[in-house]
């Protein structure tokens, strides 16, 4: 199939979305489909307020109907809701094409975190935008069944993976590092000459991320920052002691999460969570609060402690064999998360009569939806 992936999210961005929508277009080429991705690339662009790393086209409209109408696509997904996700709909559903799209973040939470603005008159414009595609595909059991309470279109489930070849107990050191050499070396030299234990956080810098909930924390031993952000130059001043260590490539990251005793995921807010899953690819116990994102994730599992008292959590964590945390994140897999994905896909099943869905991505986490 020619498969037609719109996405407003795209690099040098670097967080769930991008890593998501990267393999799995890289999973559907192995596949033997044709994947194209439409980006913020093609289009000239303004910084997102309260977030210049995100890129806005303008006026995208003309250009994405004549790369739809050029490409001529078995099957379109819409990833975001952004403008050339908007763009999309309006061509798809003005020509009564068939489209899939996709819930990776939760905007009403962060819309409120920065303007109070009431959930339901965010969600009341999901709603709209969702309504049209067949499917819905949300990353967690539990996404679905908010998409469900808030009416929003079909949820399906379309869950995530984690390259276990690079986020592996044995990664220690960096083979092939990228990105800034020296930057690399002196965070490893910090993360090496710590005071133990080491509890660390890797992701976005951001008010969503709840990073107080952490960082506020009386713990034995050192805490430790890696990512960017709009909040990172606020909080390097209002916690001097927390060593911070700025933003570093995927590849770069396995030696941060091996020199670590204890990943802490303070979000209430995230649908998924990809660090969860490299983390525990290293064999790295998470600490984080019961809600969406970590209880899908970890869950019961052993291979983290999900508590409404994050201290508490911190320190059971420490307790954690870190083989039982790698055996967990053995159970997802970015193949069967991307045949899922293709199943979901309009008119994908005209050529699959042989096509097999892995049945378990990974335990207690699946539904059909296609």
């Amino acid at each position: 199939m020619k498969i037609l992936i719109i996405t407003d999210a795209w690099y040098p961005q670097v967080n769930g979305v991008v890593q998501t929508l990267t393999k799995t277009r890289d999973h559907l080429v192995q596949m033997g489909h044709k994947a194209e991705l439409i980006t913020p690339e093609s289009f000239r662009t303004i910084p997102c307020p309260t977030y210049p790393e995100i890129r806005l086209s303008i006026f995208p409209g003309k250009k994405i109907a004549e790369k739809i109408q050029v490409s001529q696509p078995d099957a379109i997904h819409i990833a975001t809701e952004g403008p050339l996700g908007l763009a999309a709909r309006r061509y798809a559903t003005s020509h009564n094409l068939d489209f899939t799209t996709a819930f990776h973040t939760r905007f009403p939470e962060y819309i409120r975190s920065r303007t109070k603005l009431p959930l339901g008159a965010t969600y009341a414009l999901l709603r709209w935008f969702h309504s049209p595609a067949k499917n819905v595909m949300a990353p967690t059991n539990t996404v679905i069944r908010d998409l469900e309470k808030w009416q929003i279109g079909n949820p399906v489930l379309w869950p995530r993976g984690v390259d276990l070849t690079i986020f592996n107990p044995c990664n220690r050191n960096v083979k092939k590092p990228t990105g800034n050499i020296e930057k690399l070396n002196a965070s490893i030299a910090k993360l090496d000459n710590a005071t133990k234990p080491v509890f660390i956080y890797v992701g976005r810098v951001a008010v969503e991320k709840n990073l107080s909930g952490f960082l506020d924390l009386d713990l034995p031993g050192e805490k430790h920052v890696v990512g960017e952000g709009p909040a990172l130059k606020t909080l390097k001043k209002k916690y001097p002691k927390v060593i911070f260590h700025d933003a570093h490539p995927t590849e770069n990251l396995p030696a941060f999460y091996n020199r670590a005793d204890v990943f802490v995921f303070p979000s209430r807010t995230d649908t998924f969570g990809l660090v969860l899953l490299e983390a525990m690819g290293c064999g790295l116990p998470v600490a984080a609060f019961p809600v969406t994102g970590p209880i899908d994730v970890v869950g019961e599992s052993g291979a983290g402690i999900l508590d409404n008292d994050l201290k508490k959590g911190c320190l059971a964590a420490l307790k954690i064999d870190r083989k039982i945390v790698r055996m967990h994140a053995e159970k997802f897999s970015w193949k069967s998360a991307t045949d899922i994905f293709f199943s979901h896909l309009t008119n994908a099943h005209k050529i699959v009569d042989r096509y097999q869905i892995s049945k378990k991505p990974y335990k207690t986490n699946y539904r059909f939806g296609a």
